[in-house]
């Protein structure tokens, strides 16, 4: 350890030592040639690292800053989305499927069969209603004829059958008011059921009515009678018709099928949707903050970019309307700010744009000068 002490030729402090002492000379050659360094040499070289890293550190941090100023803040993306008119057909006839003639995606015309809807009910409703109108007919040649005991028997016969409609009629109705009081039915079947006991129980009073004024002779009110019951038999075979027009469900206009819900023999429902037809009419719909407004009214023309197909178009903004006040919406901020509201803005293609489909995202640009 004193060996470390030795003082080095040069130093200070050694100015005295013999230059021509050999040993001590080899002593001080060896500890220079393991590594050994003066202490203020170190010293000075911590110093100059030191001082490196901290103008490295002072650069970079002037660099920073500078950068920091010159980068300008991107422009606000407002993206909005593609939109299409859809409807959900339907009819007024309960029944079971009997035929698809559409697939999904497939295009449509207007007037082109989408499904077929049959129900044995409806059929059976139809037979009796056309039945019922053909007694009233004849009921009325009958009595056109006069008064004849032909007239008086067929006048009675024709109350008997009314009854006996009515009769069963108003059981039906009674079972399903049972039924749907238990939740088995609907209230729509409920209701045919006591539409039919209603008309046939109207039946049977106009047979009734003509079976007693065919007793007491043909007169103008026997005439009357005669002609309403066929009125009312008419009438019931126009509701049993415009229930069963429905048993054949049609586009009402051009587009895609989108979504098929039934299959084929499943039971369906009055109004329950069939298939989902897609209109044809894209347009754009985007939710931007009412600051953002100041340049877009109805009518203006925007640009926009839809980046699944590249493309940069107009479109023409032609719905313009406020999504309604958030729940914590003030009239004041202690910060000296406001609340923007949100504005909902539909934009219509200038010109159909091939491929451009509901869902794809759409980016506003900016209004289009003029």
């Amino acid at each position: 350890m004193a060996e470390n002490n030795i003082p080095q030729k040069g130093e200070v402090g050694n100015e005295n030592l013999p230059a021509e002492n050999p040993d001590l000379q080899n002593k001080i050659d060896t500890y220079a040639a393991v590594g050994f360094q003066d202490p203020h040499e170190v010293t000075r070289k911590d110093k100059t690292l030191i001082s490196t890293i901290v103008i490295i550190i002072m650069v970079v941090l002037a660099l920073a800053l500078v950068g920091f100023l010159s980068i300008k803040q991107p422009p606000e993306t407002v993206q909005g989305q593609g939109e299409a008119t859809e409807i959900r057909v339907s009819g007024k006839l309960p029944g079971r499927v009997a035929a698809i003639y559409v697939e999904e995606g497939q295009k449509v015309k207007a007037g082109d069969t989408l499904v077929h809807i049959t129900s044995q009910f409806a059929d059976a409703q139809l037979d009796e209603a056309r039945a019922m109108e053909e007694v009233a007919r004849a009921t009325n040649r009958k009595v056109d004829a006069g008064t004849r005991p032909q007239v008086v028997n067929a006048a009675r016969e024709i109350w008997m059958q009314a009854r006996a409609a009515s009769d069963i009629a108003e059981k039906t109705w009674r079972r399903m008011e049972t039924l749907y009081g238990k939740g088995v039915v609907s209230a729509q079947k409920r209701d045919e059921a006591k539409a039919a006991y209603d008309a046939a129980k109207a039946g049977e009073q106009a047979a009734r009515s003509s079976y007693e004024l065919a007793q007491a002779g043909a007169q103008s009110e026997d005439r009357n009678a005669a002609a309403a019951m066929v009125n009312v038999a008419k009438s019931s075979v126009k509701k049993v018709d415009a229930i069963l027009e429905d048993q054949y469900l049609t586009a009402p206009f051009d587009g895609e099928i989108v979504v098929i819900y039934p299959n084929v023999s499943e039971l369906i429902a009055t109004g329950a949707p069939v298939v989902t037809l897609q209109k044809d009419d894209h347009w754009a719909v985007f939710n931007v903050r009412e600051f953002l407004l100041k340049d877009i009214r109805e009518g203006s023309v925007i640009r926009v970019r839809i980046p699944a197909l590249d493309v940069e178009t107009d479109m023409k903004v032609f719905y313009i309307k406020d999504l309604g006040t958030y729940a914590n919406w003030q009239a004041t901020k202690a910060t000296g700010d406001y609340d923007a509201r949100t504005f909902q803005i539909k934009a219509r293609p200038e010109k159909p744009i091939e491929n451009f489909r509901p869902g794809m995202s759409v980016i506003y640009l900016g209004v289009k000068e003029k």
